[in-house]
């Protein structure tokens, strides 16, 4: 039967969003339903909110959860009922070209399914980036879902589903960083902490962060950076000079949607360096760079998608790291939040200060 819950639903861009009861349906073939336990605000949230991206409304978002498989459709192989999983945008259809190259965040090969959510009137609501999960419960694919275990608490658990894999995936899968490389970090937020993780995790011998707030930076050593730079220094390429005696980037990782960050990148890249386009600026906003340089110098520019991630390759390991006290999460929460205070944790994430914030739905 179809179920009666609570959402959070953006019905115009820019204003505050509206807990508001919707009927959702029964998962249909391959599908399940999850009771959401704690889902994380993503500032891609915030900024398809903003309307940013464009997209329908009215539409509830919310893409970085964990919770309890309380419903299966025919044909479910992924996950058993009562099993604690995360929730992702990632959604595979596992036999298209990108998924056989391993690459399932690419995928564009899933047919288009019927509207999950409806409101009072009858009237859809969109489910965001395939989840909907500012809500009590969310229909998704099999594929956007990992089973975590016991071990972890569900707000932290949720993180594995957006900004962990995305920061850590950056300099793992996309970048590969390897032993002894240099990394600068810019932004020292929520997903750049992550990918200093990351970069620690792969034997960077120098992980320098840059940010704008000192307090961040703070964050970073915490993390595992091994230096700083303030971003407001006019020259940082000749601070990374003096900080690793003489050489510049193997890689720089933008975590940040600010072009003066992608603005400053290519300028800390060392030869044969790169750089990685992981923050999303909003659509429209630009950049410049000189492609003589990148072709003199043999350095690259690339984009990576939720850092690359194969859930059931990366999450069994990320979830054993937690368990060896070797990757952080629960330190990355900046506060829990009532599910009816999600307008007031959007506001405090939107500050700029706040690691992750994480909504609580039990």
């Amino acid at each position: 039967m179809p179920s009666t819950i609570r959402a959070a639903v953006c019905r115009a861009f820019g204003a505050p969003l509206q807990i508001e009861t919707l009927t959702l349906r029964d998962p249909g073939p391959g599908e399940i339903e999850v009771t959401i336990e704690a889902v994380a605000i993503c500032h891609s949230d915030i900024s398809y909110m903003e309307g940013a991206w464009g997209g329908p409304l009215p539409a509830v978002y919310g893409h970085e959860a964990a919770g309890r498989v309380t419903a299966l459709g025919p044909g479910v192989t992924q996950a058993a009922l009562g099993d604690r999983v995360l929730v992702t945008l990632i959604r595979a259809c596992g036999a298209c070209p990108d998924c056989a190259r391993g690459q399932p965040v690419y995928c564009f090969g899933n047919e288009t399914r019927a509207p999950k959510l409806t409101d009072a009137t009858g009237a859809p609501v969109h489910a965001a980036m395939e989840c909907g999960a500012f809500a009590e419960k969310a229909v998704v694919d099999q594929s956007q879902v990992a089973r975590l275990g016991e071990a972890i608490a569900p707000e932290a658990a949720c993180l594995l589903a957006c900004g962990v894999p995305t920061g850590v995936g950056a300099a793992v899968n996309t970048a590969r960083v390897r032993p002894g490389d240099i990394v600068v970090v810019i932004g020292a937020g929520g997903v750049g902490l992550n990918a200093i993780q990351g970069a620690r995790l792969a034997g960077a011998a120098r992980i320098v962060a840059m940010d704008l707030e000192p307090k961040k930076l703070d964050d970073a050593r915490a993390f595992g950076a091994t230096d700083t730079i303030l971003a407001t220094e006019p020259k940082p390429w000749k601070i990374l000079q003096k900080i690793t005696g003489g050489r510049l980037a193997t890689h720089v990782l933008v975590t940040v949607g600010a072009i003066p960050a992608y603005d400053v990148a290519l300028r800390l890249m060392a030869p044969g360096g790169t750089a990685c386009a992981i923050g999303m600026p909003h659509s429209g906003a630009t950049s410049a760079y000189e492609p003589v340089i990148l072709a003199a110098l043999g350095q690259g520019l690339r984009g990576t998608k939720m850092g690359d991630v194969v859930l059931a390759r990366d999450i069994p390991w990320m979830v054993d790291l937690h368990a060896q006290g070797r990757l952080k999460l629960e330190e990355l929460i900046s506060r829990r939040w009532p599910f009816d205070q999600i307008n007031a944790a959007i506001a405090d994430t939107n500050t700029g200060q706040a690691r992750r914030n994480v909504l609580t739905l039990t």
